[in-house]
């Protein structure tokens, strides 16, 4: 009789954990997803530094609250294997370690970040407000409220690239260097401030993480790209903040409103204008 009771819990117990297993390895879908996980990066083109005969330095602004860029700042919260692009950057930088941080005012990559600074930089903030004591109506207490962080409040991220003509190749080509995190400081009343520099990260190394982040197609579910992809094919809006020059300043120290946006896009024109020069029709 004993044994039969402890064949009947054995059983028991081995068909709760295969029901079990079941439910927490439902397909949510009709076929296993297998491209995306085992993407490769396509390896730059050889480039010998004799066959650059021009070359210009530029950065860019993206602002991903453009209709343009919102594969890249959707979904807000992980979902169905997708995540935004600031996630993506955080998880490979805190979790997997496979993306190094830089500081976010130095843009060529000299003075790497550790862990526990980027944990830092978005760590709960405190802030003191001032409410009605309930006790004594009238009087004002002082409250400590924590903020809590969250990627999708990275809103914006600047672009180091460089331009420059192939003559082996005779193409014009662009590569991008690094791309830079850029956090909303507020005042205290909580309108915007300023745009603060979190970090940069080196673009040639975030591209074996991005070519297996996958981002919504708008078109077909079945054909969703990669942040590389996005990146590679320069399927995204953005604005020309600076251009490399002599006296190394933005456009907003010497040009504003619509000046300003009239220069980056004189900016443009010059490096579509040098690509077009070069051929005889």
């Amino acid at each position: 009789m004993k044994k039969l009771k402890l064949i009947a819990v054995f059983f028991f117990v081995v068909m709760f954990s295969l029901v079990s297993k079941a439910q927490t390895n439902v397909l949510d879908g009709v076929y296993v997803k297998e491209h995306t996980p085992e993407r490769k990066v396509i390896p730059y083109t050889y480039l010998r530094e004799a066959d650059v005969q021009w070359a210009k330095r530029i950065w860019r602004t993206i602002d991903l609250r453009e209709k343009k860029n919102h594969p890249l700042y959707f979904p807000t919260e992980p979902i169905n294997n997708r995540k935004s692009l600031s996630q993506v950057i955080l998880d490979a930088i805190l979790n997997d370690g496979t993306i190094t941080a830089y500081d976010g005012f130095d843009d060529e990559f000299k003075k790497p970040l550790s862990k526990a600074e980027i944990s830092a930089k978005i760590a709960p903030k405190s802030d003191t407000t001032y409410v009605d004591d309930p006790e004594n109506p009238g009087n004002l207490i002082p409250k400590v409220v924590l903020t809590e962080f969250k990627p999708s409040s990275i809103k914006k991220y600047r672009i180091k690239e460089d331009w420059f003509f192939d003559k082996q190749r005779s193409v014009m080509d662009v590569r991008i260097i690094g791309l830079c995190a850029l956090e909303d400081k507020l005042n205290d009343d909580g309108s915007f401030k300023a745009l603060s520099p979190m970090f940069w990260i080196y673009y040639p190394e975030a591209r074996y993480v991005f070519a297996n982040a996958e981002v919504f197609n708008r078109n077909n579910d079945s054909e969703r790209r990669t942040l590389e992809d996005i990146i590679w094919k320069r399927d995204f809006s953005s604005f020309v903040y600076k251009e490399a020059n002599v006296y190394d300043r933005d456009i907003s120290e010497y040009k504003s409103g619509m000046d300003a946006l009239l220069e980056a896009e004189k900016i443009k024109e010059n490096i579509f204008n040098y690509e077009h020069d070069m051929w005889e029709y």
